[in-house]
């Protein structure tokens, strides 16, 4: 079997309803741009809680891995869990990000480019606003904290959520897109970035 060009991969990304109100949607869809990633498919909707619950819970393991995360995330910060039941915790988190996420509209998208999981990944910014760095999405643009967002029993505002993995992108652009809302095309930009000797620049 052929191995696909990294050129065809793609992630998946929401702006989340804080990004649009904050008035960050170009902002933010320039920065993949100008990495070189081609949008192949957006739409704006206002999420229903189920969505946004299935999005989450794509991977059976989900609950367990992010239960450990955040009971690890809290020991490492000196603070006490709410709960060291994973499940328990893991259900907390689900419940607060169904309530964000369906509180105003988010513009789903799909993004196509060489490693384009890691590349959104890494013009994102870490999940949580305060430590992730200088230069990414998160880090330019907001100043939540995982202490404020316990302390106010929401979700931690971040803006985006980016696909952590190629499974996971795949799985989570089936869940928001149908195939027929992808869209296939070619831009003049992708000869620079792909072409092996990038001819025709000077007209020959």
């Amino acid at each position: 079997m052929t191995e696909k060009h990294h050129k065809l991969e793609r992630t998946f990304v929401i702006i989340k309803p804080d990004g649009i109100q904050r008035s960050l949607i170009g902002e933010i869809i320039g920065r993949y741009e100008r990495i070189g990633l081609k949008l192949v498919a957006m739409k704006m909707l206002v999420p229903t809680a189920d969505m946004v619950s299935k999005h989450y819970t794509l991977d059976p393991g989900w609950f367990e891995a992010v239960g450990q995360k955040s009971i690890k995330g809290f020991l490492d910060k000196g603070l006490t869990p709410p709960t060291n039941d994973p499940q328990k915790l893991a259900e907390d988190i689900l419940n607060r990000l169904v309530k964000y996420l369906t509180s105003g509209p988010v513009i789903a998208m799909v993004w196509q480019g060489a490693h384009a999981v890691k590349i959104v990944r890494k013009i994102t910014g870490g999940t949580e606003p305060l430590t992730s760095d200088v230069g990414t999405i998160r880090g330019d643009f907001v100043l939540d904290s995982y202490q404020m967002s316990e302390f106010d029993n929401r979700s931690i505002r971040n803006l985006v959520h980016a696909s952590g993995s190629v499974k996971e992108a795949e799985d989570e652009i089936l869940h928001w897109f149908t195939p027929e809302e992808i869209v296939d095309y070619k831009m003049i930009s992708e000869e620079v970035l792909y072409a092996p000797d990038m001819k025709g620049i000077l007209g020959q």
